[in-house]
């Protein structure tokens, strides 16, 4: 029995002691293949991903097997070569229109960057192939045999693959690309075999796999892109000579600013100045590629298209939309009532106000420092530079000099805060949640940034008129939603914060909180943002919990919403130019969402929606800064 024991101690014993090593192999070997010594590599549950100098991994299991670790050392391999061989602006550049030519556009280009390394390392090979052979498991889709279940992007990324290693397709993927086979070789099979003459050169690549998506005709021909291209590096180039120049007289300048701070006004002006100059190329210079944006093909010039409810390939539908209404928070509620509800909802107030309001003004002043300002010196006409005037006693034939403030290239930004506004929200959190955004909607409006606050919520408790109407139709099978939507409009972006700060108060009416439909909600908040002129927009859900509509759900599969948002987050992570974070009370809302934090209390929302906020804004400022220091190293 002893030496059982000491078995089954030494072989428990190494698998605690492997792990960390493992890890850092891992990580050593992703960093040399991306090729960035500071690569920071996460082990963990979370979706694997890279996003900016930071990648997540998945997690070994306790009893891990070969094929675990072959699976994690090929999503390693995958992620650091991407990060090696792409470029997110020719892949922006290049990429076509439409949302299933760019699905396969995507997918494609994946596959040219790992067989760049296949082709280049055995063990990397092996590796990739270990980690498709468990995706298309997981997925599937070993049994599909219909072209509607069989996802088109995938199926020609792994005929691209084959041709591109001469390996096989993965046995768990067979099924999905005999499916496709026979019509993507008779469309496009001349124009597979082309791909492999520029798989080292990306601008050929695109080029030549536009060429097969429009002989697939899934896209259009390319007209004089590259030329644009060529036009717009060029203007880069000129744009960046232009900056040094304008930094070095600035630089001459803040000298002369400095030297003079007689008068109250022209000190706070030379101190924006001097501000201003040492973040100058931040504003002007075009985003790193460091960006975690860059990352997600298509970034820079992702269209802006609405969503529908039909998203993706959900077989989501609405049985009838005539009863669904939008409605402003005023029109729910009587003018006397919304006194009485904002006088109840200030009292709430005042026992956060001082823990949120520590917090607003830190996000205040991050956004404030992006606001620079800078100046154009040595002017005929303007304001007159007082740090100038010694020039008139040095040399009296000098003639004034004045200065014009310059138009500085901020990034306008709309902030879209969409509240749950289901059952389950009812006493605190709703309390925490009106309460945040009301806070938040003074602070961001102080900073000049747009905020729009909106709610989501049911007309009625199950199903209401919608499942009254789905009854007299003699119940046909699979209906789809079967409830009425109610979307409120609490805060326009548009509208002051003092002329809706009562509107905040509905969200404390008994009654008002019901179900909640959140994939149809995020698509009407979404849409809305695209609507808007500015050039950032930031979608933040706020939710305790995955949809939930009982009428909904008893004539639909269970996981009916569920796949609906988790369909509708994907595009909007993935194809929209909108920028999506949320925010979970109580619940897990990270398996749903790439950017997300979950709360296990409603009291820590204050901090939370704050610091999301925060981080967004340091994140870009930062990395903007980052890339402007390496631009000017490299011309040293």
């Amino acid at each position: 029995m002893a030496r059982v024991g000491d078995n089954s101690a030494k072989s428990s014993k190494p698998k605690t002691q492997d792990r960390e090593p493992f890890r850092r192999a891992v990580a050593g070997c992703m960093r040399a293949i991306a090729g960035e010594s500071e690569l920071e590599i996460a082990y963990g549950n979370e979706r694997p991903g890279i996003t900016g100098t930071r990648a997540r991994l998945p997690e070994l299991p306790k009893r891990a097997s070969g094929q675990d670790v072959a699976v994690v050392r090929g999503l390693s391999d995958a992620m650091a070569l991407r990060r090696a061989r792409h470029d997110a602006r020719i892949h922006a550049t290049l990429s076509p229109d439409g949302r299933g030519a760019r699905a396969v556009f995507d997918a494609v280009e994946q596959a040219r960057c790992e067989a760049i390394g296949a082709n280049a390392m055995v063990g990397v090979a092996d590796n990739l192939a270990v980690m498709l052979e468990d995706k298309y498991f997981r997925s599937n889709l070993s049994e599909v045999t219909d072209r509607a279940e069989a996802p088109l992007e995938d199926a020609v990324a792994l005929l691209v693959r084959e041709r591109l290693t001469g390996r096989p397709v993965p046995k768990s993927a067979e099924a999905l690309v005999d499916v496709w086979r026979d019509w993507i070789e008779t469309k496009a099979g001349d124009k597979l075999d082309a791909l492999n003459a520029s798989v080292e050169d990306q601008r050929l690549f695109a080029r030549a796999l536009r060429d097969m998506l429009v002989s697939m005709e899934m896209a259009e021909e390319l007209s004089d892109e590259a030329s644009d291209e060529e036009d717009d590096q060029s203007e880069e180039a000129g744009d960046n000579q232009t900056r040094d120049n304008e930094e070095d007289g600035s630089e001459k300048d803040a000298g002369a600013d400095e030297a003079q701070a007689e008068e109250s006004e022209t000190q706070s002006e030379s101190e924006e100045t001097a501000e201003a100059e040492t973040s100058e190329v931040t504003a002007d210079d075009p985003v790193d590629d460091d960006d975690p944006d860059s990352e997600t093909p298509g970034e820079s010039r992702r269209p802006n298209q609405a969503l529908p409810k039909e998203i993706g390939d959900t077989d989501y539908r609405v049985f009838t939309e005539g009863f669904d209404e939008i409605v402003g928070a005023e029109e729910l509620c009587e003018e006397a009532e919304l006194d009485r509800l904002r006088a109840f909802l200030d009292k709430q107030l005042s026992t956060l106000q001082g823990a949120v309001g520590r917090l607003a003004n830190r996000l205040q002043r991050r956004l404030m420092a992006q606001q620079n300002r800078a100046w154009d010196f040595d002017l005929e006409e303007g304001y007159l530079d007082t740090a100038r005037l010694t020039r008139l006693v040095t040399d009296p034939l000098q003639p004034l000099s004045f200065k014009m403030e310059r138009d500085t290239d901020f990034r306008d930004t709309i902030v879209t805060l969409l509240i749950d506004n289901s059952g389950s929200m009812r006493g605190r959190p709703i309390t925490v949640a009106a309460t945040c955004a009301d806070i938040l909607a003074r602070t961001l409006e102080r900073c000049g940034v747009k905020v729009e606050v909106l709610g989501f919520t049911t007309r009625a408790w199950k199903g209401g008129q919608s499942r009254e109407s789905w009854l007299k139709a003699g119940k046909p099978q699979r209906p789809g939603r079967l409830n009425d939507i109610r979307h409120i409009i609490y805060k326009s972006a548009d509208a002051p914060w003092r002329r809706a700060r009562r509107n905040l108060g509905l969200m404390m009416r008994e009654g008002l909180l019901k179900e909640n439909i959140d994939g149809e909600a995020l698509i009407w908040a979404h849409n809305r943002l695209l609507g808007r002129p500015e050039q950032r927009r930031i979608l933040m859900m706020i939710s305790d919990g995955a949809p939930v509509d009982d009428s909904t759900l008893s004539v639909n599969p269970g996981n009916y919403l569920e796949r609906h948002l988790r369909a509708v987050i994907d595009e909007i992570e993935n194809r929209s130019p909108i920028e999506l974070l949320a925010i979970g009370i109580g619940h897990d809302v990270t398996r749903y969402y790439r950017r997300a934090v979950t709360l296990s209390d409603a009291e820590e929302l204050a901090g939370a929606m704050t610091e999301q906020l925060a981080a967004l804004f340091e994140d870009e400022s930062g990395q903007a800064r980052g890339g402007a220091r390496r631009r000017m190293a490299g011309r040293r």
